[in-house]
């Protein structure tokens, strides 16, 4: 059963997800924590019941997060009409086998998705950092096409970064794209959204927090350590003082507030997929959500910092983190 919601609890807004009709709140849930770092199911069912009572009506997903779509499935598939149900496919994890991106793996994928998340659809299923080249052949994305038509998905997706997310987002067959959107991760905003508006595509902006690259890598906990270097080091480059741009918060509460509405002042971006296994961490992230955009100069401070780094460091890795 739903907890209860106090009246004055934030609640984050919902805007139109693309051409797909939907309408998604502009903060949603990213399930990888509750799976790749083994939360309790109890833990976990108490978030995601939290999570939908606050407003927050998206839930990502994949068949590679261990353990997340069953604890979803476990937890919530009463709840179903009340929230829209993205998860990942293409390549073989846990029972199942066979070729990557093949149209039997791929079918097998949501199949075995459906069963876990204890759902009989899908709202979006994504293929999952697919390359360039096997999007193009078509096979994976006539699979997810099929199931489309036999009901078992209602929209097709990719979820990737850089020339494949351009490509895909420009394909009549792609409804949804999730790529990543962040204070340190920004070339996807003049690449890949303006494609994704002329198309109507819906975007789901991934990792819009930057994996906390403000922490120490010590702090980081397991996997997510090797996720966060990356964006640490680029971080480190960038000069970018969120006290100075915020004029008012300060330490590691500046730089959240910074990354995550930093991510929400793009328009083309519909919801901001954050994990987390804490409690707290979900009604800070729905508190920030509900504030908004940043002003338009404060979004040019973060966006000249990255250009400012980007001609300093050349050697730098700047691409899209797939």
């Amino acid at each position: 059963m739903p907890t209860d919601t106090p009246a004055a609890a934030p609640r984050p807004p919902r805007v139109r997800f693309g051409r797909t009709g939907l309408m998604v709140s502009r903060i949603g849930f990213g399930a990888a924590p509750i799976g790749l770092l083994e939360t309790e199911r109890a833990e976990a069912t108490r978030l995601l019941n939290l999570l939908l009572d606050r407003g927050v009506n998206l839930v990502d997903t994949a068949a590679g997060y261990r353990g997340s779509e069953e604890t979803i499935g476990a937890a919530i598939s009463h709840r179903r009409d009340e929230f829209v149900l993205v998860s990942k496919c293409g390549y073989a994890v846990g029972d199942l086998a066979g070729e990557p991106w093949s149209a039997q793996l791929v079918a097998a994928t949501i199949d075995r998705s459906l069963r876990l998340l204890q759902t009989d659809r899908l709202d979006v299923m994504l293929l999952h950092s697919c390359p360039l080249e096997t999007l193009r052949e078509g096979t994976a994305l006539g699979a997810l096409v099929r199931a489309r038509e036999q009901g078992k998905i209602r929209f097709a997706g990719y979820s990737g970064d850089n020339e494949a997310a351009e490509w895909a987002a420009a394909h009549p067959e792609i409804a949804v794209i999730q790529t990543s959107v962040n204070i340190v991760d920004q070339v996807n905003i003049d690449r890949v959204l303006p494609v994704c508006r002329a198309h109507d595509v819906g975007v789901m902006a991934k990792r819009p927090i930057a994996n906390a690259a403000w922490k120490d890598l010590a702090e980081q906990r397991g996997t997510y350590a090797t996720y966060a270097k990356p964006y640490t080091e680029r971080l480190a480059l960038l000069g970018l003082d969120p006290s100075a741009i915020l004029r008012g918060a300060s330490g590691r509460a500046a730089w959240l507030e910074l990354a995550m509405r930093f991510t929400l002042s793009f328009p083309e971006v519909a919801t901001a997929i954050v994990g987390t296994t804490s409690l707290a961490n979900a009604e800070a992230n729905i508190a920030l959500a509900a504030k908004g955009p940043l002003a338009p100069e404060q979004v040019a401070a973060v966006r000249d910092a990255f250009a400012a780094a980007r001609r300093l460091h050349p050697a730098q890795d700047w691409s899209g983190q797939t």
